[in-house]
């Protein structure tokens, strides 16, 4: 792995990781035109969830931001899937999170941040992007977050 955003990676000490297999009949990243789409990324990490649960109860606000970090590398693994090269990325156009939450919990957003910083830490201002933050009941694998991202490439 070689390249802009490869060097950026080693310097952040973050290893992009195998591509998470689906874990249903869909791909994990799909090419249309100039754009990639990712599917929602669970925060696996070497095929396990590291924490299950929802954000709010079983899980912090705080664990469940660094989950959103590994949803955001393993998306960037999906992109790479398709695409071979990161350094193809223009821009991250958009990032959708979703969070499982408590019924109270109504940090959904920050819980994304952890995505959103990461994608600005790897990226520069090709990671700056338009965002949703979702609270919903359960996710797969009783995940505590799941995050998708859609990339444009350099034509």
């Amino acid at each position: 792995m070689s390249g802009a955003v490869a060097t950026r990676l080693a310097e952040l000490g973050l290893t992009l990781p195998e591509v998470v297999p689906p874990l249903a009949s869909y791909q994990p990243a799909v090419r249309s035109g100039a754009y990639v789409y990712t599917s929602g990324q669970l925060p696996m990490v070497d095929g396990k969830l590291p924490a299950t649960g929802k954000v709010g109860a079983e899980v912090t606000p705080e664990q469940a931001k660094e989950l959103a970090r590994t949803c955001a590398l393993n998306a960037l693994a999906a992109v790479k899937s398709v695409v071979g090269d990161l350094d193809r990325i223009a821009r991250v156009v958009k990032v959708v999170g979703f969070v499982a939450s408590a019924p109270a919990f109504t940090g959904q957003p920050a819980v994304v941040n952890g995505a959103s910083e990461l994608l600005g830490e790897v990226l520069g201002e090709k990671g700056v992007h338009a965002r949703s933050a979702v609270g919903v009941a359960v996710l797969p694998l009783d995940a505590p977050v799941e995050v998708e991202i859609q990339v444009e490439l350099i034509p």
